[in-house]
């Protein structure tokens, strides 16, 4: 049987690219937040939304490593880190385009108010520190953060697992039935039979070629062999 691929590196890669594509849509979430609902946005004190944002993260992570079929134990681990990158880049980069934005906004004396014209590199870049600083504290001192990174993380690493041991099992049965198969397909040999039959002795096919009956064509004679004198 040939050897199966062990699915590392599609499964990197499609991981790579759909934690990159939460990440952004986080930011989204984050950056227009105040336009939702406010009792979707409330809701268990805003952890409710977070906590779904974060399985909807890993789900979307773990099917997109697992669309290739992975066999390595490994990716379970490296898409529990990337689900938790997802939600901590996402929720940052939310934050920094919104602080640049509105700084930008507030030196022109407008109100703030984010659009889609906001999503610039200068606002992330200008906000990244003010990001950063008001996300350590949490880090450092609340659970709430942690806990949405922790749910993303478990949840991919769950699920991944999952699969990665329905698609190890799959090939084991699948090897298991060719190896039957083939086995079936062998011919059957009585104990002590040999593979082949044993080779016929010359003396042993003389004696066959002189038993022939006279109505069988008859082999040709050796030059050898002396012939009999002819009858009147």
């Amino acid at each position: 049987m040939s050897h199966k691929r062990s699915g590392l590196l599609p499964g990197l890669i499609a991981g790579l690219v759909a934690a990159l594509v939460c990440a952004a849509a986080l930011g989204l979430a984050v950056l227009f937040q105040d336009r939702l609902p406010k009792a979707v946005a409330t809701l268990g004190n805003g952890h409710a939304l977070s906590v779904t944002l974060s399985l909807l993260i890993a789900l979307l992570v773990a099917l997109a490593v697992g669309a290739a079929r992975p066999r390595n134990r490994a990716l379970p681990v490296v898409a529990a880190l990337y689900a938790a990158a997802a939600v901590a880049g996402g929720q940052i980069s939310g934050v920094s385009i919104t602080i640049g934005a509105a700084r930008r906004t507030t030196a022109t004396g407008t109100p703030f108010s984010p659009q889609i014209g906001d999503i610039t590199a200068a606002n992330a870049g200008e906000g990244l520190p003010r990001a950063l600083a008001v996300y350590r504290e949490p880090l450092a001192q609340t659970w709430q953060m942690w806990l949405y990174i922790a749910v993303a993380a478990v949840a991919a690493l769950l699920l991944v697992t999952l699969r990665v041991f329905r698609v190890r099992r799959a090939d084991r049965a699948a090897l298991a039935a060719q190896e039957a198969a083939e086995e079936a397909g062998q011919e059957y040999r009585a104990p002590f039979e040999p593979a082949q039959p044993p080779a016929q002795s010359s003396a042993q096919s003389s004696a066959q070629v002189l038993a022939q009956s006279p109505g069988q064509q008859a082999a040709p004679a050796d030059l050898f062999t002396p012939r009999k004198p002819a009858r009147d």
